[in-house]
């Protein structure tokens, strides 16, 4: 009988991409923003069992993805090594592993409160349709994109409703945490496809591959900026204008990032990998920072000097 590789187990669950989680922060920044008395409470014990849910319900999806993008894998030029299409997975178990991280992981997510849970299974059923026949919404030009990209808005939902559970979050801000996420992964498809560089060896591998080209994915790139501009746009004159000062540091960040993923053999096809680069970390770290200082402070003067009445931060919904 063939030898059991843990790591093969391990592998396929994608630890490494655990980071992605870290998009929960910027609903976590929210929900102490509109209630700043959370930090009297043990909200650090709410936010860790929340990442811990996050990483086991992302896991699952992981898993799914592996199993069942393992034939087209095997076509990549550097995928063919991963676990499975390597052979050495059992697929039964694999399959046994989806489901169980999926089912403790939502159980989990239960025991925090019936918004986050829905949340949580929101995230779960993404992944279902992002990968599982006859859906799979990762074949379908564009729809491939967004369907992977509203995992940024949900993550911002857990984060958020880990710490406030009957408020719904800015709906200006989750569109653009949408969209900021679509430019990020139509910026990878874009590497992915440069770096195959053959338009009929790239639809074996991806099928949206056969519709998309460099022109294509360069305009949707460009869409999905804009579209995230007008929305944080949006954002902070209604509830924080101060952030408008951070705005050249985001616009700069996009060009920066989709400067990389014109590299060859760039970077940004594997972003668990994109903490090697240097510049673009220190840039997202100034970025960060700019960010969580200007959410927490006043400055009355940008208020007179665009004519914008001050915010009463309130949500748009209540439940």
């Amino acid at each position: 009988m063939k030898r059991l590789d843990l790591t093969a187990y391990i592998a396929i669950a994608r630890p490494d991409h655990w980071f992605k989680n870290g998009f929960m922060v910027l609903g976590v920044l929210l929900a102490f923003f509109l209630k700043p008395e959370l930090f009297k409470t043990n909200w650090y014990a709410k936010v860790f069992l929340a990442l811990v849910v996050a990483c086991l319900v992302a896991s699952s999806n992981y898993v799914i993805n592996e199993i069942l993008d393992a034939p087209k894998d095997a076509l990549h030029p550097t995928k063919k090594n991963r676990p499975i299409p390597s052979g050495r997975v059992y697929l039964p178990l694999a399959y046994a592993e989806w489901l169980i991280l999926a089912v403790v992981g939502l159980t989990l997510a239960y025991k925090i409160n019936l918004a986050f849970f829905l949340s949580a299974l929101w995230l779960w059923i993404m992944g279902f349709f992002y990968n599982v026949p006859p859906f799979r919404t990762k074949d379908v030009p564009y729809l491939d994109v967004l369907s992977e990209a509203v995992n940024n808005p949900i993550r911002l939902f857990l984060g958020w409703f880990c710490l406030i559970p009957n408020k719904i979050p800015p709906l200006s801000l989750v569109l653009a945490y949408w969209m900021a996420g679509a430019f990020f992964m139509a910026t990878k498809r874009l590497a992915e496809y440069r770096m195959i560089n053959n338009a009929t060896i790239a639809a074996k591998y991806r099928k949206s591959f056969g519709y998309y080209d460099e022109e294509k994915l360069i305009i949707s790139i460009f869409y999905y900026a804009l579209f995230c501009a007008f929305f944080l746009g949006i954002f902070i004159v209604r509830y924080h204008l101060e952030l408008i000062l951070c705005v050249p540091l985001f616009a700069g960040f996009f060009a920066y990032y989709l400067k990389i993923g014109f590299r060859e053999n760039s970077p940004v096809q594997n972003p668990e990998h994109l903490y090697r680069e240097v510049g673009l970390m220190l840039y997202l770290g100034i970025c960060f920072v700019a960010f969580v200082f200007l959410l927490f402070v006043k400055i009355p003067v940008l208020y007179e000097i665009f004519r914008v009445e001050p915010s009463s931060i309130k949500p748009l919904w209540e439940f």
